[in-house]
């Protein structure tokens, strides 16, 4: 296949490498690029195994011309292979504060096989500086590899920890004051890094940030609970890999979760998601985040419940006689509870004492006017004395056997016995109800939200927890990202291979 993926990443101090040793002359780091002086060079040597598979290579060399104050800067660039020139005095566009790709064909008889020197080299005619951020070399059928290869090595220290500072909204004379630490790790095996992220935590306070290419720093606003409004920026202070943090996380907010993603009809099993968050405030409820490939996503943080069993129902009135009896509560049948009463009483009995953290009402059949309106729902651990739970006026129902869920504001305890006492109907001297069921909260957070692959549209996106009995120390990320690298470069080697004999079967 020729050679290696090949790639030197200047936006890291040492900068990441692979097949490529570099030298450096009249350069120096500058945190997120590597500034080349007038006749400043960056020398690669990278290995070839195979030039005959390689009739021409992919150069691409990501860079900037820093600016002259005010006006746009001139740093001319030569590139060289073997000595050879490739490119002479080539014009990097200066003055803007993004850089830009450059991207030139290498005739493949100037590669040789074993070593090889690329070098990249700022004008002595400089008059700014040469920002080099990248560059990558492939084999023109593999173009794009070694770019995929760079991002996939960068991912792997998936786990940051920014030193952060906040100032009132327009106060731009204002300090800055220091904060609370964010961590962050959000990882849905794509092995991209983010380039935005937005939260809320269940308070209402909420962030939204915006990263340097290289993660080394954010700018961004945050939002209090009682609304002051702030402007927002951290400074990289830690990253590592998932596995090295494993211990200490589960210790923090540390969400895993087993997704699906919907579309064509149906659910389909996707990556697990792992999400933390930890601004020092309250934990988030809410997540968005859009990626360096453009890929995005939404989470919303929830407690699945589940139903809770019980095993009796008594009734202040109940029409048995006439097979309404507050039994059927209790059914799923289309059955119905009726008492001839405007007010009425319901005392259920549960199999054990639960936290229940909702509750859902059934309006019957027939006559809206028998509707509960006003009600409150009390807990009792013995069946004598009761604590009001939840109380509610003025509810409605939009039609017949329409069921309403009902969450509880506070804190949830665990009672056997809960009451339904409803004080008011909807003006009918009887009332009644279908069903009513509780629910209680199950292990764990899951969330719904959406998730849009770049440049095409939006699908569903859900999870739910993945089970403790799962939760395995990862193994390194290294040899797990080297295996996956491995299984690209093989199915990259077939596609090549097939590009091969095509082209053989043409001639």
């Amino acid at each position: 296949m020729g050679f290696e993926a090949t790639y030197a990443d200047f936006s890291v101090d040492p900068a990441r490498l692979a097949n490529a040793d570099a030298r450096y002359h009249g350069a120096r780091f500058a945190g997120s690029h590597l500034a080349l002086s007038a006749g400043g060079t960056v020398t690669l040597d990278f290995e070839v195994e195979d030039t005959e598979d390689v009739p021409q290579a992919t150069l691409s060399i990501t860079a900037l011309v820093s600016k002259l104050g005010s006006s746009v800067g001139y740093a001319p660039m030569d590139v060289l292979i073997q000595g050879e020139t490739l490119v002479s005095d080539l014009t990097v566009p200066g003055g803007g504060d993004l850089p830009h790709d450059n991207v030139f064909a290498v005739p493949g008889h100037l590669l040789k096989p074993g070593s090889n020197a690329l070098e990249i080299r700022s004008s002595a005619k400089a008059e700014s500086m040469l920002w080099l951020y990248r560059v990558t070399l492939d084999p023109v059928w593999e173009r794009g590899r070694s770019e995929r290869a760079r991002t996939a090595e960068a991912a792997r220290d998936s786990v940051f920890t920014y030193r952060t500072e906040l100032r009132p909204a327009h106060a731009s004379s204002a300090p800055w004051q220091p904060a609370h630490p964010l961590l962050f790790h959000l990882d849905r095996d794509e092995h991209s890094l983010p380039a935005q992220l937005g939260w809320r935590g269940e308070d209402g306070a909420e962030s939204a940030i915006s990263f340097q290419s290289n993660m080394s720093d954010f700018h961004g606003c945050h939002r209090t609970a009682d609304g002051a409004a702030y402007e927002y920026r951290g400074r990289l202070t830690d990253r590592r890999p998932y596995a090295e943090e494993t211990e200490n996380l589960s210790a923090s907010v540390l969400h895993r979760f087993d997704t699906e993603e919907g579309w064509g009809g149906g659910w389909h099993t996707s990556h697990e998601l792992r999400l933390l968050v930890d601004d020092g405030g309250a934990p988030v409820e809410r997540v968005t985040w859009r990626d360096q490939r453009g890929n995005s996503g939404v989470v919303v943080l929830h407690v699945p419940t589940a139903e809770v069993e019980v095993t009796g129902v008594e009734a202040s009135d109940e029409f048995d006689d006439g097979g309404e009896g507050a039994g059927n509560l209790l059914d799923d049948r289309r059955s119905k509870w009726l008492a001839f009463e405007e007010t009425a009483r319901l005392d259920f009995t549960l199999a054990r004492p639960t936290a229940v953290t909702s509750y859902t009402l059934t309006s019957a059949n027939d006559a809206p006017d028998r509707d509960a309106r006003d009600w409150t729902l009390h807990g009792s651990h013995d069946g004598r004395t009761w604590t009001p739970l939840d109380t509610r006026s003025g509810e409605s129902f939009n039609g017949r056997f329409d069921a309403r869920e009902f969450h509880l504001r506070s804190r949830p305890r665990a009672y056997r016995h809960f009451r339904l006492d409803i004080t008011r109907n909807a003006g009918a001297g009887e009332t009644q109800l279908a069903r009513v069921r509780f629910a209680e909260a199950s292990a764990g957070q899951a969330f719904t939200g959406y998730y849009q692959r770049h440049n095409e549209g939006p699908i569903g996106y859900r999870g739910t927890p993945v089970p403790v009995a799962s939760y395995v120390r990862p193994a390194d990320p290294r040899i797990a990202s080297e295996l996956s690298a491995a299984a690209s470069s093989l199915a990259e080697t077939a596609q090549t291979l097939a590009a091969l004999a095509e082209r053989l079967r043409r001639h």
